[in-house]
């Protein structure tokens, strides 16, 4: 496994992720690695116009299919242009205008995934779930002719995926095996942050309980066999939720995440003791100053920065600060599956730090580079984390 598609750690493994998606026709290989090849060498505004173009060019195919009334090759074109348009935000803050680009390709991306949810057999329910004098967007998916209550699945994305990459990492597995799934957009994730402006929230248990409590009131859902599963920052946020809201009968955290911040402190060395001094101005000028010398540097951290709505780096990492599990976890005793990836980059050790702080029924699966499954979310392992994941779902629910 030494293959290295770009020089860039966040644009290498997003091209692994790409191709992992084809798995749940997500991407096309061969789309994937012809783009991947003319990417190699390029910066963010490289890598953002060449997936934008390719998302763009998938997408008329689909609505040509569509209008042929093929639906078939319609819903697999306009998922793939989904994932290809969402892949290319990764490099948004790297562009010209990146508010601009942003505001064009996001409403692109979502177009093609909710063209794509109406296609499916039977077609996606849109839903809005209360929450807090709005609602958070999403869609329910239910497999063919299963008409009762069925066992549930939450889909908690993470930090910055869109959420056609949580309908390929977990939605469409679970839909396959019989779930139902609700795909949905919490505060900080793609439309309620690029259309609403709602950054993050560090207790994520009062985005799940409002969920739980719209799924519960469905005759469609069964209340014993309520499932929730996160993937990525959602490593923090399912094991929070479960601290807090006790309804659920089974949940996935990949990989386990203690400490939120550890990702971030990657990399800055001694800073990390001149922001704990307290001396803000100086924190705060030392780094303006590092990513200003360092354009690609700059662009990753307004990327994974802007679902805090946090300028100051300071007052960005006080506030990262805050997403800290250790408080919390003896609240937890819902069964809880961590998986533990080799090679995890973003936390690595959390998932076993996460395992061993649980008080309640837990299981730590670990995935490794000899089964080509290694990696933050194995995102080349698809299969393989299906097995073994829903396995170990279907074990612990109660039948039907």
């Amino acid at each position: 496994m030494s293959l290295r598609f770009h020089e860039n750690v966040q644009f290498d493994y997003e091209i692994r992720a790409a191709l992992g998606a084809a798995w749940r026709r997500g991407a096309d290989v061969g789309e994937v690695l012809s783009v991947a090849s003319a990417v190699a060498g390029a910066d963010g505004q490289g890598w953002f116009d060449a997936w934008a173009g390719l998302g763009r060019r998938v997408r008329e195919r689909a609505e040509g299919c569509a209008a042929a009334g093929r639906t078939a090759s319609a819903r697999d074109g306009f998922l793939c242009a989904a994932g290809y348009l969402g892949t290319a935000l990764v490099g948004v803050d790297a562009v010209a205008e990146p508010e601009k680009r942003l505001a064009e390709v996001f409403p692109d991306h979502r177009a093609c995934l909710d063209a794509f949810l109406a296609l499916l057999d039977p077609p996606a329910e849109p839903v809005a779930v209360p929450y807090e004098g709005t609602t958070l967007p999403g869609h329910l998916v239910s497999p063919p002719d299963r008409p009762g209550p069925l066992p549930t699945l939450i889909v908690n994305n993470g930090s910055d995926a869109p959420m056609s990459a949580a309908w390929t990492l977990l939605g469409a597995p679970a839909v396959e095996r019989g779930y139902r799934v609700l795909l949905f957009d919490g505060p900080g994730q793609q439309s309620m942050l690029f259309e609403r402006g709602v950054p993050f929230r560090y207790d994520w248990e009062r985005v799940i309980t409002p969920v739980v409590d719209h799924l519960l009131a469905r005759p469609d859902v069964d209340p014993a066999r309520l499932v929730l599963a996160g993937v990525s920052q959602a490593g923090y946020w399912v094991p929070r939720a479960l601290a807090f809201e006790h309804r659920i009968a089974a949940a996935v955290a990949d990989p386990g995440v203690v400490r939120v911040a550890d990702s971030w402190w990657q990399g800055l060395g001694e800073l990390r003791g001149l922001w704990e001094s307290g001396d803000r101005d100086t924190f705060d000028r030392v780094m303006n100053g590092a990513l200003g010398a360092d354009p690609s540097l700059a662009a990753m951290w307004r990327w994974r920065a802007k679902p805090y709505g946090i300028t100051s780096p300071y007052d960005l990492l006080t506030e990262i600060a805050r997403y800290d599990l250790t408080p919390v976890l003896d609240r937890v005793t819902t069964p809880l599956l961590v998986t533990e990836p080799e090679g995890e980059h973003f936390w690595p050790g959390a998932s076993r730090e996460l395992y061993d702080a649980l008080p309640g029924p837990k299981e730590l699966i670990p995935f490794t580079e000899a089964e080509g499954a290694h990696l933050h979310c194995e995102p080349m392992g698809r299969a393989l984390f299906e097995q073994r994941v829903f396995d170990w779902l279907d074990a612990r629910l109660p039948p039907a």
